[in-house]
């Protein structure tokens, strides 16, 4: 479960003309030019018009800047919390919010101590901030701190109510700021399939309860700026996905399974967690 903690807030502006031709009552082949004219709200981010909105109010004498990575994707002044930030999956998300320029990113795992591959991440993290290069905006220190965590007992209770337990908490923790957020649910693709021929019945419930928890919890948490959405990864190869794959058959399953012919990397993941996080899925919410 991914979470990350909005800085900015949202302002209501402008009245918008929409014109509409409408049937006339004395024949279907004629139509009225009367204009329906309606006043909507809309969102403008606090610092300014985003794309074609900032193109036709751009002046003409000063220098464009583009902003897409800069604002849209930029996790500048945000905080982070990635459960299951240990190794996988999870570590590589975290990285990509650190480099996204993420405030802090606190990986929450069970180990009591982050293991030499943590530790040598932690220090790249570090690194890319000294350089300069971690922060696609302002801001952002590329820091990465370690939390031992334990919310687990078996199967269910790690996917399900670990997961529920750690939204929860961030949920009401963004609340409690008053600045909206964004949380990331991983779940997974078999949570909408079943997997012949692997005793999964357990992991495949978990991570079907996961797809609807994301869904819940964004019509929960709308109203209070925090947008829930879900990520189901296909095949992986991560540490844990490899000890699944205990005799070549199994890979080569996998690997025809894929439309790709491919078990993927997790930093294949990194842009569309980054995306979620930051401003640039603003009106995505519930999806998965």
């Amino acid at each position: 479960m991914l979470s990350a903690s909005k800085a900015a807030s949202m302002r209501t502006v402008v009245a918008l003309r929409v014109a509409r031709a409408r049937p006339s009552a004395t024949s279907s082949l004629s139509f009225s030019t009367s204009r329906a004219v309606r006043t909507v709200t809309a969102n403008v981010p606090p610092d300014g018009p985003l794309g074609v909105a900032r193109a036709l109010q751009a002046s003409p004498t000063a220098p464009p800047e583009p902003t897409l990575f800069a604002r849209e994707f930029s996790l500048a002044d945000r905080v982070a919390l990635v459960s299951g930030g240990h190794r996988g999956i999870g570590l590589e998300m975290a990285l990509a919010f650190a480099e996204a320029g993420a405030r802090a990113v606190y990986c929450v795992d069970l180990p009591k101590t982050p293991d030499k591959n943590w530790v040598k991440v932690r220090e790249y993290a570090r690194a890319l901030a000294a350089a300069g290069k971690s922060k696609t905006g302002a801001g952002g220190e590329a820091r990465l701190e370690y939390v031992c965590a334990d919310v687990r007992d078996q199967v269910f209770d790690v996917n399900v109510n670990g997961t529920l337990f750690t939204a929860q908490a961030a949920g009401q923790q963004m609340e409690r700021f008053g600045r909206g957020g964004s949380i990331i649910l991983i779940a997974s693709i078999s949570g909408h399939g079943a997997n012949k021929g692997y005793p999964w019945m357990s992991y495949n419930t978990s991570k079907s309860a996961v797809l609807q928890m994301a869904r819940s919890m964004a019509c929960e948490l709308g109203a209070k700026g925090i947008r829930v959405n879900s990520i189901s990864p296909g095949s992986i190869g991560t540490t844990m996905t490899t000890n699944l794959m205990v005799t070549p058959d199994i890979e080569k399953l996998w690997v025809e399974q894929n439309p790709l012919g491919r078990i993927a990397r997790p930093d294949e993941l990194r842009g569309i967690a980054v995306w979620l996080a930051s401003d640039a899925s603003s009106f995505c919410t519930g999806s998965e």
